[in-house]
């Protein structure tokens, strides 16, 4: 239980630290968005850059996480889904309960701890994540938001998409890397810098935004959603995998259990961000909270369960 707590209290360490120091007034809540804008504009897409250039290609991409991922994934999001329209939900609504259920935050919070769990294959276990999320649930979540108010957001997706400095930095270094091009050893290193950042700082960010969090919510949907995010979606991608390895499928089995770890994470951190636009930004900050602070049991319990460290 120590080894747990060596990889999951630094974690929690610095979200109380982002917590108290909100708290305290020490920092304003605008200071923490222009840190957490650092971290989406300039930590996290050095880190995705350095995670694919100068790699083989063919060892970064791994089909059966891929797949495994995206497979346990989008079906934990259309059970959400359907059960949420079926009892009477709002289309929003279940659009964002789906998005709540099965949306980590991979780069904030599952990054840093896999770092500590899994640090072979923490880069590209997030450079697949940020694949998946950022051209394929996210967009999922804008379009079906959409056709809730009945428009399409096919136009205003693709723009994102292809605007998203994550996906920019991705582009980019798979581009050099397939090239041949090296990147200049001093633009490297900065480079290297910038990411080794994104861990903490991203980390500070979401203890601070939990102050901020509204204490109003449907508690029974709340506690429904993060179940789904923090038990269900682990439970289907582990599924998934299983399926996958029934069928013949090569996986690795160190990347599996990142692959588990990383769908056992709480909410990715934009969640109440969009789900604001759509009128679901009170219930959507409380999941957050709610994953946040149950991800502390949650996790631990999933690390022991998969023999980490």
């Amino acid at each position: 239980m120590s080894a747990i707590f060596a990889i999951t209290g630094p974690i929690f360490a610095l979200i109380a630290l982002g917590y108290v120091v909100r708290r305290v007034g020490a920092f304003a809540a605008s200071d923490l968005r222009a840190l957490g804008r650092y971290v989406v504009m300039l930590a996290l897409p050095a880190l995705i850059f350095r995670a694919v250039t100068g790699r083989d290609l063919g060892a970064l991409f791994d089909p059966g996480y891929v797949a495994a991922y995206l497979i346990g994934s989008l079906a934990t999001f259309g059970l959400f889904w359907a059960v949420a329209v079926g009892g009477g939900r709002s289309k929003a609504a279940a659009t964002f309960e789906g998005m709540g259920s099965a949306c980590p935050n991979s780069g904030f919070f599952g990054y840093p701890i896999l770092l500590l769990a899994l640090p072979a294959v923490a880069d590209q276990a997030l450079a697949l994540n940020m694949i998946v999320e950022n051209m394929i649930l996210i967009p999922l979540t804008l379009i079906l938001a959409e056709a809730s108010r009945g428009g399409a957001a096919w136009g205003r997706t693709v723009r994102g998409v292809a605007t998203n400095p994550l996906m920019l930095a991705l582009a980019t270094g798979l581009a050099l890397t397939l090239l041949g091009i090296a990147v200049p050893p001093v633009l490297g290193q900065a480079i290297d810098l910038v990411a080794r950042s994104s861990a903490a700082i991203s980390l500070v960010v979401i203890g601070g935004a939990l102050v901020d969090v509204p204490r109003a919510a449907r508690s029974l949907r709340v506690i429904w959603v993060a179940a789904g995010k923090l038990l269900i979606q682990p439970a289907a991608v582990s599924a998934a995998f299983a399926i996958l390895w029934a069928l013949g499928v090569a996986l690795d089995p160190v990347m599996v259990r990142a692959g588990v770890l990383m769908s056992a994470m709480p909410v990715m951190g934009v969640y109440p961000i969009l789900a604001a636009q759509y009128d679901q930004g009170a219930q959507a900050a409380v999941v957050m909270l709610a994953t946040t602070v149950g991800g502390f049991v949650t996790i631990a319990a999933l690390l022991l369960v998969l023999g980490l460290p």
